[in-house]
Order: structure tokens, then C-alpha cells, then sequence
């Protein structure tokens, strides 16, 4: 009984500072994404792939969570971006707290979109709301099409659900019908986009998406 007090305490101020950061981003008028996916999904590359058809269309910041290193800030910040690091030291996802401190290094009035990079984890970030306007759950073909089934909590949270790496469906143990068969099994009202980082496709319909998500 004790662990479960203390776990609800923990949901109930990470709640609590996560409304915070919503009125904030909501008042300045900032589209949130908070970016989810196990390790090695492509997180890092749709992202410099939506910079690239993007960034001068609008005004984009990214968090960056990561268990070690700054690697995947130092992709983003290649492209211009501003982008604040934040390192978990070990830690399995990102909390409210750590983006509300994030944002105090970011020009927010020079931000219409804000991507958060989470940490790779199919687990523990399906838990912690951030503040953002949406999950976008990253799954790339390589892992398979039972992985909706084994995580569920993870699509039944997210709001979108980008399939990454389909040049590789001819390669490997995956059936892409399957696969968004079983995440709508999960969640019926999630927006699928297929994609591929390594020949483009895809990219166009979701940058159009960001566009017309951003002017709402």
C-alpha cells in the first residue's frame, strides 16, 4: 500500500506541474509534441528530417532527454535549432519538473512548435504527461508489428503514431497492415503517418500535419 501512496503522490505533482506547463505553452500559443519510442526507432532523424522541410516555415525549439550524452542535441543544433539538453543520468523517461525547468532556457516567444525528445522507453513515459499537446508514438518496421500488443499503454496514450523505417518492410519481420491493425486495436482514434528517413517518403503529409496542427 505504501509504494502505490507514493507512486500516486509522484503522478499527482507531476500532474500538477504539467498543467502548469500547458498553461503556459497554451497562453504563448506553442503547439507541444512530446516525441515516445524505444531506443533506435528515429526519433533523432524524423526530427532533422522535419527541420529540413520545416524550419522556415516556423518557429521551432526541441528538449532533448537522454539517459547519457548530448549526442542528439548536437544533430538538432547542426540544423539551427535551439535546443535545451536534458540528461537523466540513468533515469527512464522525462517528468514534468525536468521540462518546466527545460523551458526556462528556451525564448518561448520566439517558439510556435516545441518538440520533446523523450527517452527512449516503451514504459515508463506513457505514465508522465508533460504538458503537451500530444504523444507521438515513434515505431519503427525493424521491431516488429506485435509491439502495439506488448505496449499498450504506450499507443493508448498517444495521439499520433509515426511508422518509421518502411523501406525496410522487404527486409525484415514486419506486416505494416498488421501493424496498425493491432495499434488501432489499442486505439482507434490514432493518426497513423508512414514514413521513411532514408528515402522521404512520408515526410510532405507530416509536415503538413505539423503546419496545420501549429495554425489551429
Amino acid at each position: 500500500m505504501s509504494v502505490i501512496t507514493v507512486e500516486q503522490k509522484v503522478l499527482e505533482k507531476n500532474d500538477d506541474i504539467a498543467r502548469q506547463n500547458r498553461a503556459i505553452f497554451t497562453e504563448r500559443g506553442i503547439f507541444v509534441l512530446n516525441l515516445v519510442s524505444s531506443p533506435g526507432s528515429g526519433k533523432t532523424s524524423i526530427l532533422e528530417k522535419t527541420f529540413q522541410t520545416l524550419r522556415e516555415t516556423m518557429k521551432i525549439a526541441v528538449i532533448e532527454g537522454d539517459v547519457q550524452t548530448d549526442l542528439d542535441s548536437q544533430r538538432v543544433a547542426a540544423y539551427g535549432v535551439p535546443v535545451v539538453q536534458i540528461v537523466t543520468m540513468g533515469g527512464c523517461h522525462l517528468d514534468a519538473g525536468l521540462v518546466r525547468d527545460a523551458m526556462k532556457e528556451l525564448n518561448l516567444s520566439e517558439t510556435e512548435l516545441l518538440f520533446i525528445e523523450n527517452v527512449g522507453n516503451l514504459v515508463c513515459p506513457s505514465g508522465y504527461d508533460l504538458g503537451e499537446a500530444m504523444k507521438v508514438a515513434v515505431l519503427s518496421t525493424a521491431e516488429g508489428d506485435d509491439k502495439p500488443l506488448k505496449y499498450p499503454a504506450m499507443f493508448r496514450n498517444a495521439s499520433v503514431l509515426i511508422i518509421n523505417k518502411i523501406d525496410l518492410i522487404p527486409y525484415v519481420n514486419c506486416n505494416l497492415d498488421e501493424l496498425k491493425e493491432n495499434a488501432l486495436k489499442i486505439n482507434p482514434f490514432l493518426k497513423i503517418f508512414e514514413i521513411s528517413c532514408k528515402t522521404g517518403e512520408g515526410i510532405l503529409e507530416w509536415r503538413d500535419w505539423l503546419v496545420k496542427k501549429g495554425a489551429d
